[in-house]
């Protein structure tokens, strides 16, 4: 079209396929809402479903408020590891904000938007760690500050510019950043609050099966789906060979996760899991996220397969060796194969060396360490304030009714077949 220059056009196309990645990393969350509803028993599915609700909400509010501007302070950093642009939004002038921004690639609030989307996945992943037992305001209170400053300030340090970006630390789309996060708070979170009720007992453990492996089925495809903005959305353009290969290597990944899981849960159960290849899946996506833009097919396919194949080995270590009460394998999913899937990039990546995998180490636990003292902390002063756990009566009950005071299926009476007959 005439007066329409190339630059416009390809910033008007890059903008575009940022704001349709951003509706899939939106559908991210109705996936996690889903995958942990169908994880824990249907006396707590509102309970589950409310949570994922203001998940949402808190994270995109507090990244509005406060996370944006910590995350990408700009030039207002103090030795690459703290910095603050100021509080909400401010949309720079003329085309500052809009085709001068980030070169050009993409405007100032669809920037805002995809990384938003992101932000609240990490407390996504608490949720479902510590579901059945937790009281709903403490694990909101969390989540509040857990996404408002804990994720923001680590992500400032390689997404931001900081010290681990200046240090070679390399996070294409998060396994650190995003999933490993998620991870180690959910792991100081089910420290403090210990296990369900009657989850481990003087005869062993008993297992507590979920209500429902067709919602949480639902919620993984769900969540594959939404991966392809999620991984696909980080290239931050539209270019055609960087965001294909992208989709390329997240779906072979996710693959490679299903199989893995498949053949170890096999071989440790004699049994064919299918929770254990939903959680495989979700391992290999994790596992690809922080070098999706640098692996080839064939790398993309171990990198799944080597995560797939963790997820029943953590899962078993986790709840039998540590006893640690995790109902959805959250810490393995997104902690154990986050790990995996950062020092992957030092082993499969462009910049392949041990001195790479020593950085990516270096990055993560300097992440992790930093990420649980802050969830541990936080998480104990509510604890030994308001509290942090339901009580036995109330868990025993569900929270579906102790603290919504409803229930997320209605009980059908049954109809014999002398009732149609009179009908």
């Amino acid at each position: 079209m005439e007066g329409i220059t190339p630059e416009v056009a390809m910033y008007t196309v890059n903008n575009l396929w940022i704001l349709v990645a951003t509706v899939l990393v939106f559908i991210m969350h109705l996936g996690f809402a889903s995958l942990e509803a169908g994880f824990v028993r249907k006396k707590n599915t509102v309970n589950i479903l409310f949570k994922n609700c203001m998940i949402i909400a808190i994270g995109l509010l507090t990244y509005y408020a406060v996370g944006f501007n910590l995350m990408y302070p700009g030039e207002a950093f103090a030795g690459g590891f703290f910095g603050f642009g100021g509080f909400g939004l401010t949309l720079p002038e003329g085309d500052a904000g809009g085709i001068a921004y980030a070169d050009g690639a993409y405007s100032y609030y669809a920037d805002f938007i995809f990384q938003g989307m992101f932000a609240a996945t990490c407390c996504t992943i608490v949720s479902g760690a510590v579901a059945e037992r937790i009281k709903l305001v403490p694990f909101l209170v969390f989540c509040t500050f857990f996404v408002s400053i804990a994720y923001p300030i680590t992500g400032m340090w390689k997404w931001g510019g900081g010290w681990l970006d200046a240090a070679g630390f390399y996070d294409f789309a998060g396994s650190t950043i995003v999933h490993a996060v998620g991870g180690f708070g959910a792991l100081a979170a089910i420290i403090l609050l210990g296990a369900r009720k009657g989850k481990y007992t003087d005869k062993g453990i008993n297992p507590i099966p979920g209500h429902s492996m067709p919602l949480a089925a639902i919620g993984v495809f769900m969540l594959w789906f939404g991966w392809f903005g999620f991984n696909g959305g980080s290239v931050l353009s539209a270019d055609a060979g960087g965001v294909s290969l992208v989709f390329v290597t997240t779906a072979l990944a996710a693959a490679g996760g299903a199989v893995g899981a498949f053949v170890v849960a096999y071989g440790m159960f004699k049994t064919y899991d299918l929770s254990m290849v939903l959680n495989g899946m979700l391992g290999g996506l994790v596992g690809i996220t922080a070098g999706a833009d640098q692996m080839g097919p064939g790398a993309a396919i171990i990198i799944g397969m080597v995560a797939g194949c963790i997820i029943p080995a953590s899962v078993v270590f986790i709840d039998s060796v540590l006893k640690l009460d995790d109902p959805v394998g959250a810490t393995s999913v997104h902690l154990v194969c986050g790990l995996w899937g950062t020092v992957a990039v030092g082993l499969f990546g462009d910049m392949a060396s041990m001195t790479q995998v020593l950085i990516q180490l270096k990055g993560f636990f300097a992440i992790g360490i930093f990420t649980f003292v802050f969830a541990f902390a936080t998480i104990y002063l509510l604890k030994i304030t308001v509290g942090i756990r339901v009580s036995e009566e109330e868990e025993e009950k569900g929270l579906d009714v102790a603290e919504h005071d409803m229930i997320a299926y209605q009980e059908v009476e049954k109809v014999t077949n002398y009732d149609l007959a009179v009908e």
